[in-house]
């Protein structure tokens, strides 16, 4: 089955409302292992991350509700 950037971004949404988090290293695993790894890619520091469009999709389904804590690597519900 193919999956769209929108579909993760709708999973990431409601993570983040159930929970009230989303950490980044446990979102990279869930998508790569439930969404395949087109929507991870290695970014500069060579850590895994979740792709651009999969995050656009999400941001835009927030709407500035959920934010991303630098230090922690993590999204919250705010």
């Amino acid at each position: 089955m193919e999956y769209s950037a929108d579909q993760v971004a709708e999973w990431m949404l409601n993570e983040v409302k159930s929970s009230g988090r989303l950490d980044q290293t446990e979102a990279v695993s869930h998508i790569l292992a439930n969404f395949g790894e087109a929507f991870i890619y290695v970014n500069e520091n060579g850590n895994p991350s979740i792709s651009k469009d999969a995050k656009k999709a999400f941001k835009k389904l927030h709407g500035g509700k959920a934010a991303w804590d630098r230090e922690g690597f993590f999204w919250y519900w705010t």
